[in-house]
């Protein structure tokens, strides 16, 4: 089966590394042989070691299109250029796999209907937590399970920060130098601690999971940036462990609810271990019940890994005059962010004085947010209170904010962080 590779980056230079230097390991394993045909690069006539010069092309519409290639595999990144080129290689008849979580989470849907109507594959295992096998259980071995919630850790820069700021006790600056001296990070992280990365990821695993349209525009989104290291520290301490969460669960009335949040996880929860640059998913169905796939969630290496078994599949495909499954999806009905319910962890600065704790007391109860447990710290002529609550809407606990904020023995609001996994069922 007859291969062409567009773009030769990170990811891209190691799968043509695999798909050169273990070609019959391969077939041996696979029971097909790959024959890499072309690599497409922005500039042909630069020398890349790990490509022989005669396979590369500048040309990369015509390499996705010519007679000559079985197998598509899109790496450039980016959105329009890359929907361009998948979509005359799939008009062209090809199979083709992408890494590119980007243009998944916002044209996914529609390259899908394309590829079906072609009679062709689309797969994207890469296009989440790396070298972890997700997409395809979800979408054939989970095709029957009435999935309740997604939820992983599917970005390594921010899960390398949190466990930093964590276990070393610093501050988010100097965890994110930590991390971009060792790599992990970009010089510009923006993508990665903004949460955009983990949103993209969020809404392709909960189009599989609840087998309906999500974009990355419909999922909420809140970063690492603002998180103060003596919260994560108080956490730590009551026997939690921040991590930045990838959510989509269904809501008792069927509405769908897709998240990406700095979260309380207790430390007896699997989530919790994950550590440093790794990644997990976990999934709760009614049947299955719990489930976690953990593993590197970038690298080129690792991606590559998954890109192969993506492309093998699509060549016994090929091979078959079959295509994977494409479950038919319905359009999302999303929950508003702020009539989620779920458990809150909050902190308050406040005077240390007489009555202060019974007037923030009555605020929460004014709003039906119930207190499930309080501690209070001493600093010098001010406190510092940490409120965790039992479940309450999400609109409640804001209101209740806004008015903790405006009276005046409280001096500083600090982070507001939801809590998951001991949380109480509705």
């Amino acid at each position: 089966m007859r291969v062409a590779v567009l773009g030769c980056g990170n990811v891209g230079s190691a799968l043509v590394s695999l798909l050169l230097r273990d070609r019959d390991g391969i077939a041996e394993r696979s029971g097909v042989r790959l024959e890499l045909v072309g690599v497409a690069v922005a500039d042909a006539a630069r020398a890349r070691p790990e490509v022989p010069a005669e396979l590369l092309s500048g040309d990369a519409k015509a390499l996705a299109t010519t007679d000559d290639v079985d197998v598509v595999v899109e790496l450039i990144g980016g959105v329009d250029t890359a929907r361009e080129l998948v979509e005359a290689a799939l008009g062209a008849g090809k199979a083709v796999v992408t890494g590119n979580k980007a243009l998944v989470a916002a044209h996914g849907a529609a390259l899908a209907r394309m590829a079906a109507d072609a009679g062709v594959d689309l797969l994207y295992e890469a296009a989440v937590a790396g070298a972890i096998p997700i997409i395809r259980p979800l979408r054939e071995s989970l095709a029957g399970e009435r999935v309740r919630r997604v939820m992983g850790i599917v970005n390594g820069t921010t899960n390398f920060i949190l466990t930093t700021m964590a276990e070393e006790g610093v501050g988010y600056d100097q965890a994110l130098a930590e991390a971009q001296r060792l790599g992990l990070a970009e010089r510009d992280p923006t993508a990665d601690v903004a949460g955009h990365d983990a949103a993209a990821k969020a809404a392709i695993l909960a189009g599989l999971a609840f087998r309906c349209d999500v974009v990355d525009a419909d999922v909420y989104r809140e970063g690492i940036t603002d998180l103060p290291a003596v919260d994560v520290a108080f956490a730590r301490r009551l026997g939690y462990v921040v991590k930045l969460l990838a959510v989509a669960e269904r809501s008792p009335d069927g509405a769908l609810s897709v998240r990406v949040h700095p979260a309380l996880v207790p430390a007896s929860h699997p989530l919790a271990a994950v550590r440093g640059a790794f990644n997990a998913v976990f999934v709760e169905g009614e049947a299955s019940g719990e489930l976690m796939l953990y593993g590197r969630g970038a690298g080129g290496l690792p991606t590559a890994s998954a890109v192969l078994g993506d492309v093998i599949d699509a060549a016994h495909n090929v091979l078959s005059g079959t295509a994977a499954p494409a479950p038919a999806r319905s359009p999302a009905r999303l929950q508003p962010i702020e009539d989620v319910t779920g458990a809150f962890y909050l902190s308050l600065e406040v005077k240390d004085r007489p009555g202060v704790l019974a007037a923030v007391a009555a605020v929460f109860g004014d709003h039906q947010v119930s207190i499930r447990s309080m501690e209070q710290q001493g600093l010098g002529e001010e406190a510092r209170l940490v409120f965790l609550t039992h479940r309450a809407r999400e609109g409640d606990v804001r209101a209740t904010l806004a008015v903790l904020e405006a009276l005046s023995a409280v001096d500083h609001v600090g982070a507001v962080l939801r809590v998951v996994g001991d949380e109480e069922r509705p």
